[in-house]
Formats: structure tokens, sequence, C-alpha cells
């Protein structure tokens, strides 16, 4: 009697086969969704128009704003993010606004006319010479009394002090009572409110009479220079 012997190899189970052919469709549905989400995600950069202030504005910071999203085909949205820019004023809005400001502090302070008639003290005028004069020489007169020269005195006096301010007291109103350029009448309002700053300042730290004359003469010039262009080279 014959016996016949085999090797027989053990089939899988039919539970086992389905589990695996569940996961297998399980990851291939993941993937295949996972696909259309990025094929169906688009990018926006959405960056509004924002009207921006004057320059003439005292206000001089100014923003944008700069948004970026992301949007579905479904409308859903995605986290926003705002990203913000500030603008650093220019320098030549703040001189024309520092202009407007000591102009208009001038206009109101300073003597003027007392009446709305045109200045007669016109270039080449007899008035116009009277008023130019005027002024340069009552600042001569005030560097005489500061140092001291006329009418000297060993004590501060009201000699001393009125030579002290002569500039801002006669000077400056003699220059600006002519019709002077544009240029010239805002150097003289400059002056008139940076001479007071001095003369106050510089009896804090050293009093003397001759030293607060010299700055005012020094200041009064080098603000003509500049106003007026005179260390400009011309080509």
């Amino acid at each position: 009697m014959m016996v016949r012997l085999g090797l027989y190899r053990s089939s899988p189970s039919p539970n086992q086969n389905r589990s695996s052919s569940l996961s297998r469709l399980s990851r291939r549905v993941q993937n295949q969704i996972i696909v259309e989400e990025t094929r169906r995600m688009r990018f926006c950069l959405i960056s509004p128009p924002i009207p921006l202030a004057p320059v003439s504005n005292l206000s001089y910071g100014r923003h944008r704003s700069l948004r970026i999203c992301a949007t579905a085909d479904d409308g859903v949205e995605a986290p926003q993010e705002e990203v913000q820019t500030e603008e650093s004023p220019s320098p030549s809005a703040l001189g024309k606004d520092l202009k407007k400001v000591v102009n208009k502090t001038a206009a109101t302070f300073a003597p003027r006319a007392s009446t709305a008639s045109k200045n007669p003290a016109l270039p080449g005028t007899t008035l116009y010479k009277v008023f130019e004069v005027q002024g340069y020489a009552s600042m001569l007169v005030g560097g005489v009394l500061s140092f001291n020269l006329l009418f000297p005195s060993t004590q501060p006096d009201l000699w001393r002090l009125m030579g002290m301010w002569s500039i801002w007291m006669f000077t400056i109103p003699s220059l600006r009572a002519r019709d002077c350029p544009a240029k010239e009448k805002e150097a003289l309002n400059y002056l008139f409110l940076l001479i007071p700053l001095l003369n106050v300042a510089i009896p804090f730290f050293w009093k003397s009479f001759p030293l607060v004359w010299s700055a005012d003469t020094l200041a009064f010039f080098a603000m003509y220079a500049w106003k007026l262009g005179w260390l400009e080279r011309t080509e």
C-alpha cells in the first residue's frame, strides 16, 4: 500500500483577506482626498487701496495694511495674516509744516502795519532805505551798549539790557516793515522766535550782556546766510 505524502500550503482565511482589502481601499481613498483638496485650494493676495493722509497734515505716521488669505472652492477662508508697514515722514514735509507754524506765529505776534493798505516801503523808495538803515544802526548801537562802551556802568542797568535786546526790539521790526522778498521775510520770522530763546537761555549758563548780543548777531547773519543762500556755490 502506497502512502502518498504531499506538502500542502496553508491558505489565508477569508477574514484576513477581507481586512487587508479594506485597509488598502482606505489608504487609497485618503490619498485621493488629499490630492483633490490640494488641487482645489487657491491662494490669493489681497491688498485693498488705502487712502493716505495729505503731506501737509501734522500727523506724519501713515500705515499700509497688507492682508494675505487662503480660500477654497467651498467658501472656507483660512486664517488671515496682516502685515503693516509704516512710512517715515520726509524732511521736506517737516520743513513745510515748520515754516507754516513759524510764519503764522510771527504774523500773529510780530509788529505789522495797522492798516490793510499796500506797504509803501517798496524797494528803491526812501522809506525802504530808512527802515534798512534804522535796523542795522540799532544793531550797532545795541552792541555798543552791551559792551558797556556807551553810558558805562559797573552794575547791570537798563542801557545794557536794552543793548542786549536791541536786535529783537528794533532791528527785526525795522527790517520786517519793508516790502522785502519772501526769503528774507521768512528769515526774519525765524529770528523773531529764535532770539528770545537765546536771550533767556544763555544767562542761565553765563551772565554776560556782550555774549548775548554776540550770539544774537551770529544767529542773525547765520539765518540770513541759510535762507538767502549766501554760502551756496554758483555754477
